[in-house]
């Protein structure tokens, strides 16, 4: 039971609650309406931006349409650069290929030259080596002859052979030629007098001059050195005493080192070994200075002979002037000969004409003409 004022309200009443109802249901639905309202008026922006939005998304539909075009233009386009890329790729490998094989082949063909030249370097260095080889050999022999002293002494001796037999002319020496004294001379040479022949003999010092050439500490120089002199001054004295004979000889004779070196060590720092040759009349020489030293003698020879010849060569003169006269005199003869044979040969070339012009005259029947100047046109031939 509900009291509103003097009112009675019976909640057990059916109208009561029937009308009950219908208020709740008008409340609610007034309720209804004003949410609703509430709601329209709330939705209206939302509707406004779901317009909007619904504009994006046609725009967006749009973007993505023409974004599709374009894609597919891009495609397109991408296609046709990758084919012309394909394309030039393919191209240029195909050059880069041909330009290798020309490369290959060229770099195939010098490297092919550079081989064949290559094995001919190395047929020259077999070829070299073999002469190296060889030239060990010589040097291992003539090693083995410098070592012993008597055909050390032979060794010197073929070098001055050789070197005699280039410089001078053959009747002008003589080799292992025995002096009064009974001594043989390795080479005498026959120069007139003065000086007259002079003597030339070959002396090798190699041992001395190889210990001096060893030689490290002061003492073993030293030794080697009084060796060298000793050895030098000893062949000096025997030439000096052997091969310098008054009256026989030359006033002087020729020592012959066959080793420059031993000179250029002699002339080096051995001078008063120099000077002691030239004080016994022996003169030391090299084969260098050999060569010149019979340069000079051959040029001596030379003009002896010229002095000796010296009548002959007047005679020659002589005869050689006479036959000169007698080829002016028949350079002369000849000359007249020739001067008649021209004058013949003009007289035959006036008969000739003089015959050509009667021939002519004789074709063009000029009879007359010719039986009146036949007189006194004739010419008589020569005769021989």
């Amino acid at each position: 039971m509900i009291e509103l004022g003097e009112t009675r309200i019976d909640l057990s009443d059916p109208l009561v609650l029937l009308a009950a109802g219908g208020l709740i249901a008008l409340v609610l639905l007034l309720r209804a309406v004003a949410a609703a309202n509430r709601t329209t008026r709330a939705v209206e922006p939302l509707a406004h931006q779901i317009g909007a939005l619904g504009s994006r998304v046609e725009s967006l539909s749009d973007g993505q349409n023409r974004l599709a075009g374009g894609l597919t233009h891009v495609s397109e386009l991408q296609s046709k650069t990758q084919a012309h890329m394909l394309e030039t790729m393919e191209r240029r490998l195909e050059e880069v290929q041909r330009s290798m094989g020309e490369t290959l082949h060229g770099t195939s063909t010098r490297t092919a030259r550079s081989l064949g030249e290559l094995q001919q370097r190395l047929n020259q260095i077999d070829k070299a080596q073999a002469k190296i080889e060889k030239l060990s050999g010589d040097v291992l022999g003539l090693q083995d002859i410098l070592s012993n002293k008597q055909t050390r002494g032979a060794f010197g001796e073929i070098q001055l052979n050789d070197i005699v037999v280039k410089a001078l002319p053959p009747d002008s020496f003589r080799f292992q030629a025995t002096l009064s004294n009974g001594r043989r001379a390795d080479c005498l040479i026959h120069l007139p007098n003065p000086p007259g022949p002079i003597v030339i003999d070959s002396k090798f010092p190699l041992e001395s001059y190889e210990a001096l050439r060893r030689a490290k500490a002061p003492r073993e120089v030293e030794e080697a050195s009084r060796a060298l002199k000793t050895a030098v001054r000893g062949h000096i004295r025997a030439i000096s005493e052997r091969y310098i004979i008054e009256g026989e000889t030359a006033d002087g004779a020729l020592l012959f080192l066959p080793s420059e070196a031993v000179y250029a060590e002699l002339h080096a720092n051995y001078p008063e070994l120099v000077r002691e040759g030239f004080a016994a009349r022996v003169w030391i020489v090299s084969p260098t200075t050999c060569m010149a030293t019979l340069n000079t003698m051959r040029a001596v020879l030379k003009d002896a002979r010229m002095r000796e010849q010296a009548g002959a060569i007047r005679k020659q003169l002589a005869m050689l002037h006479r036959d000169v006269e007698l080829v002016v005199d028949r350079v002369g003869k000849l000359g007249n000969h020739f001067g008649q044979a021209r004058k013949d040969l003009d007289d035959i070339t006036t008969a000739a004409e003089r015959a050509g012009k009667r021939a002519t005259r004789l074709d063009s029947f000029d009879f007359e003409e010719v039986a009146a100047k036949d007189e006194t046109e004739a010419v008589p031939l020569p005769r021989g």
